[in-house]
């Protein structure tokens, strides 16, 4: 199997273990196995029923995860390519090795809210080093060449990181406010008839809602950016697909609410996030490694397409 098809196969694995994940802690499935890493009630296989099956089934997927990186390792290590494939090669095993402590460290704690955070978003980390993995032209058959970055594409470059901080710090709210059961302080509008929070769990879901507005607002920013600076078709593609994204989750965001945190709109809004955090990860990646331009003494290299943009 090439490194870019393992890279797609765990990068699957990985957002399906992370929506899985909102399951188990929407089902209050979280403690189905007990107090125990990695036994599950003392057992290897235990009686797979209930809460059990669930917290058991997102551990089996998220071991299966585990064998399919190091496997992703061994062969990075093995590819000889750059040194930055080495380097993403050893931050996918160290934010891998994270993961599963902080996953022990959730079940023997009982299910701590800030590790649970921090979990959910070394994951988000994680999925964004696979989708670079899964991304780097070395990878695709593409020789081998040096990215210099123009200014017009340094400008998006920066602006998407600003937006990955967000949605980072957006999901990451949410999973907090979830799991301290925070969730229905305020209404999809607003708090106890008012726009002004009045208690700790009214400020945090109120910070997340201005996390995701921001976010929103910024999304719609940059797509309208992107065709007015003619930042080239497939970028603007991307940003479109990621503004369709966020006026989805809106809704369904408020759907949460409306239905009293119901586990599938609960799962689904999770879902959205994080395809979303994948949308713009991969448009970040995607765009660091198209944008060239000359340099004395160096020949030009461009890709086909739209030679007046970075496309």
């Amino acid at each position: 199997m090439t490194i870019k098809r393992l890279a797609f196969i765990c990068m699957l694995l990985t957002y399906f273990l992370i929506v899985f994940g909102g399951y188990v802690a929407s089902s209050n499935s979280g403690m189905g196995c007990g107090p125990e890493w990695p036994l599950c009630n003392g057992e290897v296989v235990p009686v797979l029923k209930g809460a059990t099956l669930i917290e058991f089934g997102h551990r089996v997927i998220g071991a299966l995860l585990g064998i399919l990186s190091l496997v992703l390792f061994v062969k990075l290590f093995r590819a000889k390519k750059e040194q930055v494939v080495r380097l993403a090669a050893f931050s996918m095993l160290g934010l891998l090795i994270i993961q599963i402590l902080l996953g022990a460290i959730v079940v023997v704690r009982d299910l701590p809210s800030i590790i649970i955070t921090i979990h959910l978003t070394i994951a988000f980390a994680f999925l964004a080093c696979l989708i670079w993995i899964w991304r780097y032209p070395g990878f695709q058959n593409q020789a081998s060449r040096v990215a210099y970055i123009t200014e017009k594409a340094q400008t998006a470059i920066i602006h998407l990181n600003i937006l990955l901080i967000l949605l980072t710090c957006t999901l990451a709210f949410g999973a907090y406010i979830k799991h301290e059961s925070f969730g229905m302080a305020c209404g999809w509008l607003g708090c106890r008839q008012t726009f002004f929070p009045s208690s700790t769990p009214e400020l945090l879901q109120t910070l997340h809602r201005g996390l995701a507005g921001i976010s929103a607002v910024y999304i719609l920013f940059l797509t309208y950016w992107s065709f007015s600076k003619k930042w080239g078709r497939s970028l603007q593609k991307r940003l479109l697909l990621g503004t369709l994204t966020v006026l989805f989750q809106l809704v369904i965001g408020a759907a949460v609410i409306e239905t009293s945190i119901s586990i599938p709109w609960a799962v689904l809004h999770l879902a959205i996030g994080t395809a979303l955090f994948a949308i713009v990860s991969e448009a970040r990646i995607y765009l660091s490694g198209r944008a060239v331009v000359p340099v004395s003494g160096l020949k030009e290299i461009r890709p086909q397409g739209d030679r007046k943009s970075f496309d």
